[in-house]
């Protein structure tokens, strides 16, 4: 048996209508009501019986549990699954599979400085032999065959800095970035080239593939203003730009996660952004990023995208979670460039499904378009 026989057909009359929603804010035609994107991996899985490690373990079974708890929750028409660590198998280090985790590296490869101008970077051509791009190529012909409606091919950047570090160890690389900036900065360049190859072969296989991109270790938790623009603004601007001339994009997803509580300023001039450009911030110190704010700084530029904290979604109150999603939604609905409502971070996989209902009723309550 096929996952596919696992599930019903989709409802084409959900479907037809998210998908005018999900493109609203690309096309300037406002369409039923604000979209929530709720980040959602693992939690489908778990949702649908299975187990955090099969989410991971078996993609097609996974990224089939988000089209189908997409649907029952009334979220996106398209599907996406991920972990945190694409690429970094190319560079030499060892991922291995947990009960209750995304794929961990079992330990840092790189011992000296000296150590980076040893690692390799893979070419495309290379990179379309090996694990990561044939994973994402074996996961979206599973769904072209059976839940096409929902493809959209994505090339994972995510965190540029956090998958470098981890060659080395997060805690040496926090330490080169003061005692050997220029290995720590080449480390991270050469990762940020390896996952350039792989857009390029995604866009060489489906044409334009969306980009996510994010900076999840680079945050004011860790890093000065200053650092962060240095080590992730910069090469995640490198990233896109690099992509883009390769034939990848033109869809981009900027997903800020941590604490971004002074460093936001640093990317609104630094990045790219195209017509098809979401900007997420996920805090501000130990609160979620205000709507507000990230309207006021990006909404010209971007869709913007507002977080409801993760530790309410695993919270027994979904009042709370009703509340903080409508304080998000009246601070940002009215962006220039539109706007999405999600969690500040991935769906935590044990999420609370009176929760989920929350933020959905949230934004069909205060944000229906053509009641405000």
């Amino acid at each position: 048996m096929g996952y596919e026989e696992l599930f019903p057909a989709i409802d084409t009359k959900w479907h037809t209508n998210a998908t005018k929603r999900f493109a609203s804010p690309f096309v300037d035609n406002p369409h039923d009501r604000i979209d929530v994107d709720a980040i959602m991996l693992s939690h489908a899985a778990v949702s649908c019986g299975y187990t955090i490690s099969d989410f991971y373990e078996k993609p097609e079974l996974g990224i089939h549990c988000v089209s189908y708890m997409n649907e029952l929750y009334d979220l996106l028409p398209v599907t996406h699954w991920f972990y945190s660590l694409p690429w970094v198998r190319e560079l030499g280090l060892k991922l291995q599979y947990k009960d209750t985790l995304p794929p961990i590296p079992t330990g840092p490869i790189l011992k000296d400085p000296s150590d980076v101008d040893k690692l390799r970077v893979m070419d495309k051509e290379e990179l379309k032999r090996n694990f990561t791009q044939q994973e994402f190529y074996r996961l979206y012909e599973y769904v072209q065959k059976n839940i096409g409606q929902t493809l959209v091919p994505i090339s994972y950047g995510f965190d540029l800095v956090g998958a470098a570090a981890e060659l080395v160890g997060v805690e040496n690389f926090i330490m080169w970035t003061f005692t050997e900036p220029d290995a720590a900065m080449k480390l991270v360049k050469k990762f940020t080239d390896t996952a350039i190859n792989g857009a390029e072969g995604l866009a060489d296989k489906y044409g334009f593939a969306m980009l996510i991109i994010g900076s999840v270790l680079g945050n004011n938790d860790i890093f000065s203003d200053e650092a962060v623009k240095k080590y992730s603004a910069d090469m995640m601007r490198y990233f896109v730009d690099q992509s883009f001339r390769k034939g990848a994009g033109p869809q981009v997803f900027y997903h800020l996660c941590g604490n971004h509580e002074t460093d936001y300023k640093v990317f609104k001039d630094t990045l790219i952004w195209s017509p098809f450009t979401v900007m997420h911030i996920g805090y501000m110190g130990k609160k979620v990023f205000p709507s507000s704010l990230l309207k006021q700084e990006f909404g010209t530029r971007a869709t913007c995208m507002g977080s409801v904290d993760t530790k309410l979604m695993i919270n027994p109150n979904p009042m709370a979670v009703y509340n903080q999603s409508k304080e998000q939604l009246l601070g940002g609905r009215d962006s220039p460039k539109g706007y999405i409502l999600g969690n500040s971070c991935e769906c935590p996989p044990y999420t609370i499904p009176a929760n989920m209902r929350s933020m959905v009723k949230a934004a069909r309550d205060f944000g229906t378009f053509g009641t405000w």
